[in-house]
């Protein structure tokens, strides 16, 4: 008679034996993935995804600034006020405009090119477009006061605002004689803007574009502002122009 030992069961057989239960190689977990800056340690390591690099920017809108047109008009101390009639809205101005101080009241106006709710950016604009027309000798001497101005609101990077200075740019070069080459030590300050939205056309394909009939295309407009520039701007007018904005062609030479 066979006695067995206390605590020992009936013996299994070897192949009966369960193996420990394993997960299917395609079910496998996979290791979690970091992101990195590029050029770093970190970006070295497996299971690591560079992050790109940041975007720039360029035709990004920037804020608009409390300006100081706003702040006098508010208050009262422009001679103007608003007249309706059958054409539409237009400024009354209190006293003639040839005796203004243009030292005084045209870089405020420009200081307006910034606006863009009414009835701020219609004053503004209007009263540049009134002064320079009748200005005459009186504009070349305030044309280092109209750059901050102007680069301020070229700087913006408002696609309204750009089409409204550009305007004022063309009409300033033609209101009297030497101011389109007084503009040209200024080229660095105005064009850089310029040059980001040159090749901004509107391409509608087979539809309208109905901002070409409104003068409203900036990249026609630049096209236009650096035409006028280089017909006013003397001999060195060009280059300056180029040096700026390569892409440019001459609108004389050729």
């Amino acid at each position: 008679m066979v006695v067995e030992k206390a605590g020992s069961g009936p013996s299994k057989p070897v192949g009966d034996r369960c193996p420990q239960q394993q997960e299917p190689l395609g079910h496998a977990k996979k290791s979690k993935q970091q992101v990195s800056d590029g050029f770093t340690v970190k970006a070295m390591m497996k299971n690591t995804v560079v992050r790109g690099p940041p975007i720039a920017g360029a035709f990004k809108e920037r804020p608009t600034k409390p300006t100081a047109f706003r702040k006098f008009y508010e208050r009262g101390d422009f001679p103007i006020a608003l007249e309706h009639d059958t054409k539409g809205n237009k400024i009354a101005w209190k006293v003639e405009i040839e005796k203004l101080d243009y030292h005084y009241y045209l870089p405020l106006f420009f200081d307006g090119l910034c606006e863009m709710t009414f009835p701020y950016e219609f004053f503004a604009r209007q009263g540049i477009h009134d002064m320079l027309e009748h200005g005459g000798n009186k504009i070349l001497p305030v044309i280092p006061q109209l750059i901050i101005p102007i680069k301020n609101a070229l700087s913006l990077r408002n696609r309204q605002v750009i089409c409204i200075t550009l305007k004022v740019l063309q009409h300033l070069v033609v209101s009297a004689d030497m101011v389109g080459e007084a503009l040209v030590p200024y080229y660095r300050q105005i064009l850089p803007v310029l040059n980001i939205f040159k090749n901004m056309n509107v391409n509608s394909g087979d539809g309208i574009d109905y901002s070409q009939q409104k003068r409203e295309n900036i990249g026609d407009l630049i096209q236009e502002t650096l035409e006028a520039f280089e017909r006013c701007g003397g001999e060195t007018a060009y280059i300056n122009i180029k040096y700026m904005i390569p892409t440019y062609q001459s609108c004389i030479l050729n």
